[in-house]
């Protein structure tokens, strides 16, 4: 039977999706929970009729199993604050540097050209895509910093590009830090990489107009969402799951987002990672609009936008993920010295690696030093710690300078 109405609102229950399939002895006890009576379609009045060739049935499956997934992931979010990592690092930054560089390279180039064979009304090399997704998946799995380390590349005249291939690495990221399987990964992250897929129909002028759109152009603008899903729907090989992240990362929890004005649990996993990692990438980001804030500043302005923008407990997620200094923060550390965090401590959040830059009189520090804050002590001997966060033009500090991936930036 399909479940098409509830005795109360959708949002008060666990289930993630408006409108499902039952299919087990489970879900008829978990409606049993919350409801007295629902409302149900029988096989002939279907909105949708059920799928008749062996593919329509295969896309249906993938999707449903997909719906189970987010649904039982979104309740262990909320019901545990403090996930258990599920993965532990394999490699240590530096080892895995060299490989997350050759695959930023390369996945770089992809996006180009995915873009622009987009643009010129070409099919989407979905095989190449994927396979590229896979070597970052893996990459991710073995130590996630390496990759995130890139996503501070960031240049504005290349913003659409670049952001694509942002989005993915921190999409990646997070969903490894929920827990998400290796399969479930390379969904997102194909998700993730062409969400804006769609912008390509939109005029450059639009996209890189340096001041406020008006009503016609905002329409424009949105537009990128169901075009962007059009393209994926009519590209051969693009997952059913991965084309929800372009459909709602734009949602927010709400209702007050686009194209589909969905709210709270509606919008499925996928569609709020999407839509948390499009956020935070947007606002850290120099636009031609406006400047990017620091990725201490964003990740406060999210935690403040919780409840309404987004589900509180994946932003929750998402800070503990990124942790409360991301890679690339500007920082002040009790000693007075100025460095810029290269990697995370997975396990003490406020102890990270730091590039020592300046010394307490401002001073460059000679040569490069790189100090652990788990053993780093002041000159009395007290425990060193991160006094502030310190937005980067301050002292005139490029972060990216300070981090392994200075040669990629070229």
């Amino acid at each position: 039977m399909y479940v098409r109405e509830l005795d109360r609102p959708w949002r008060e229950t666990s289930f993630l999706f408006q409108g499902f399939e039952i299919s087990s002895e489970d879900e008829i006890r978990e409606l049993q929970r919350f409801c007295r009576h629902v409302y149900i379609d029988i096989p002939e009045a279907y909105q949708k009729p059920a799928p008749r060739t062996p593919a329509e049935r295969a896309v249906t499956e993938e999707l449903l199993q997909h719906k189970h997934v987010e649904r039982d992931l979104l309740i262990k979010v909320s019901s545990h604050p403090l996930l258990k990592p599920v993965y532990h690092d394999q490699t240590s930054l530096e080892e895995e540097i060299e490989v997350a560089s050759e695959l930023y390279r390369e996945a770089r180039a992809l996006v180009y050209t995915l873009l622009e064979d987009v643009r010129l009304g070409k099919n989407i090399n979905s095989l190449t895509a994927k396979k590229m997704v896979g070597e970052m998946v893996e990459s991710v799995i073995r130590n996630p910093d390496a990759l995130t380390s890139f996503a501070q590349l960031k240049k504005k005249d290349e913003y659409t590009a670049q952001h694509s291939m942002r989005v993915c690495i921190l999409a990646l990221s997070f969903g490894r830090h929920l827990g998400l399987d290796r399969h479930e990964l390379n969904l997102l992250g194909i998700g993730a990489l062409l969400h804006d897929i769609g912008k390509m129909k939109v005029p450059n002028e639009i996209l890189n107009k340096p001041g406020a759109l008006n009503e016609y152009e905002y329409t424009l603008m949105q537009s990128h969402v169901p075009r962007g899903v059009e393209i994926l729907e009519k590209s051969s090989g693009i997952p059913r799951p991965a084309i929800e992240v372009a459909r709602c990362h734009h949602e927010r929890y709400s209702g007050s987002g686009y194209s589909g004005g969905l709210k709270g649990d509606e919008i499925g996993m996928f569609g709020m990672i999407g839509g948390i990692v499009d956020c935070y990438d947007a606002i850290s980001s120099d636009r031609a609009y406006h400047t990017g804030m620091s990725a201490h500043a964003a990740l406060k302005k999210m935690y403040e936008w919780r409840h309404r923008d987004f589900h509180p407990g994946m932003v929750e997620q998402f800070i503990q993920c990124m942790g409360i200094y991301p890679i690339g923060s500007v920082v002040e550390l009790n000693t007075g010295e100025i460095g810029v965090v290269v990697t995370m401590n997975r396990v003490r959040r406020l102890k990270p690696r730091v590039a020592l830059v300046l010394q307490p009189d401002y001073h460059p520090v000679p040569g490069s030093t790189t100090v652990d804050l788990m053993d780093y002590k002041t000159r009395d001997g007290r425990p060193c710690e991160i006094d502030r966060v310190i937005e980067p033009g301050l002292y005139g500090i490029n972060p990216v300078n300070y981090l392994p991936v200075a040669n990629a930036a070229t």
